[in-house]
């Protein structure tokens, strides 16, 4: 199960490895945060050669996990479990070194109530938002948009669809036929680099994505695609229907609901926070 973990408002790309009952965080993210580092891949690896030279066997623990990147697509990445990171910032000098300890600790303790009680995750996922600077109001259709994310990529997964390129490529046509942009696209035009589409969504925007892909899952459920091909062609009818949508409304309105406006502009003045 891959997430976004939050340390003093800042993202850490993370996966839960189930069957290990373990955490695996994303070494450079990681980095990025204690050192400032302007490029934190090339600090990695300089690091990583360092170490090797120095007979570390530290590398040797690393991993690596297909995570998200800021493209939108997955690509191999660097990861160190609780142990290994702990490891990791012994060669780091950093003041942050110690607050970022107690944050893996408190990570490990907190993955463990949420196992006991899975409302408690969606009681944190809340707690994030907010601290990051974002209404109630559009938390709650955050919220409910990630549940209905969830029900599409299970269905995906139950249909054969690979997570990675293929989930990637199933979403885009979803996009652009609701949007009428693509992923790339879309970021783009909000000017977002980094930062994930749907927490830079207005409510509306964010509605009619729930919309397309709550409207897929059904269509695939029925249709139960069984190639590539056919889930785009699901993808691409769930898409519509809420494209469609769209159209309507702006044709009522007169306004387009495809907006430019990014997080900055979503959170009420006076409790922004700058997104990393």
């Amino acid at each position: 199960m891959s997430n976004i973990k939050l340390f003093e408002s800042q993202k850490i790309r993370s996966h839960w490895d189930a069957e290990k009952e373990k955490w695996y965080f994303s070494i450079v993210d990681i980095i990025g945060i204690l050192t400032d580092s302007p490029n934190p891949r090339k600090y990695w690896s300089v690091l990583k050669t360092r170490l090797k030279q120095e007979g570390s066997q530290l590398t040797t623990i690393c991993s690596q996990l297909k995570l998200q990147a800021a493209d939108g697509k997955f690509y191999l990445t660097d990861v160190a479990d609780t142990e290994g990171l702990l490891r990791i910032i012994q060669s780091i000098p950093s003041p942050k070194a110690e607050p970022f300890k107690q944050w893996l600790a408190k990570v490990g303790y907190e993955r463990i109530e949420e196992t006991q009680d899975p409302e408690r995750s969606i009681d944190r996922a809340m707690e994030n938002y907010l601290k990051l600077g974002y209404s109630k109001e559009w938390i709650n259709q955050r919220l409910k948009s990630i549940e209905i994310r969830k029900d599409l990529t299970d269905e995906w997964e139950n249909r054969g669809v690979r997570r990675g390129q293929e989930f990637a490529t199933l979403t885009d046509i979803l996009t652009q036929a609701w949007s009428g942009k693509t992923v790339k696209e879309y970021k783009e035009f909000k000017e977002l680099k980094k930062e994930n589409l749907r927490d830079n969504m207005t409510n509306l925007e964010l509605v009619l994505n729930m919309l397309a892909e709550a409207t897929t899952t059904e269509i695939s459920k029925e249709k139960k695609p069984a190639t590539l091909d056919e889930n785009k062609e699901v993808a691409k009818q769930g898409g519509t229907i809420a494209g469609n949508t769209r159209k309507e409304i702006e044709a009522k309105t007169g306004k387009k609901i495809v907006s430019s406006q990014n997080a900055k502009a979503l959170k009420p003045p006076g409790n922004r926070k700058k997104l990393k």
